[in-house]
């Protein structure tokens, strides 16, 4: 008796091939020149089927980015909250410099990255849809820190993470030294040194 196909494995299939197509692509002729198209083509599929689950090429390429750093989609994007900022933040951190430092993932975001400098509708939407839900996330478990006294309870978070950031992304953006462990230790260790509440006399 043969086996019946099935089709949510197929479809799980076409869905990572488009994703796959569309982070290779976008590495390769860069978002302006990226088309819907190429991704069917080189994903195997049908235009069709693209368009069934992604309403335009931007949120193919986002998906395509999440997918690398997403363990799997009913994960959500709570960080670790072991009660330890500094070891929670030290996890949180040495992903992400291992993530910046991998080809497979640093190719497709510096492409996306040179896109948005130029296209402010490209920054809004990657701001909507990638940057802001892992951004209150971030600032969930910084929150959180606050309320167990770890974290200064009148920081503005949204500039902690920037401090918290924003050195690895420069490092990342001008190839300026390498992306360790190590750095994303000191990152953190700097980062609290500056964000402790004030010692009580």
């Amino acid at each position: 008796m043969s086996k019946q196909p099935d089709p949510t494995r197929r479809s799980e299939r076409s869905r990572q091939a488009i994703l796959a197509a569309a982070r290779e692509l976008v590495s390769e002729v860069g978002y302006a020149k990226l088309t819907i198209e190429a991704i069917a083509a080189r994903a195997g599929v049908g235009k069709q089927t693209i368009y069934r689950w992604w309403p335009s090429k931007g949120a193919v390429v986002f998906d395509s980015i999440l997918a690398l750093s997403e363990p799997s989609a009913d994960s959500g994007m709570a960080l670790p909250d072991t009660g330890d900022i500094e070891a929670d933040l030290k996890v949180v951190m040495r992903a992400t410099v291992a993530e910046f430092a991998d080809p497979a993932f640093e190719a497709p975001i510096r492409a996306l990255t040179t896109e948005i400098i130029n296209d402010p509708g490209l920054a809004a939407q990657y701001r909507e849809k990638l940057a802001g839900p892992v951004d209150e996330a971030k600032k969930a478990r910084l929150r959180s820190a606050q309320r167990a006294g770890q974290i200064a309870a009148d920081a503005d978070l949204d500039l902690a993470l920037e401090l918290l950031y924003a050195p690895l992304f420069q490092r990342w953006l001008l190839r300026s030294g390498p992306l360790t462990p190590e750095y994303a230790d000191t990152l953190v260790d700097l980062f609290l040194k500056a964000m402790r509440p004030p010692l009580r006399h």
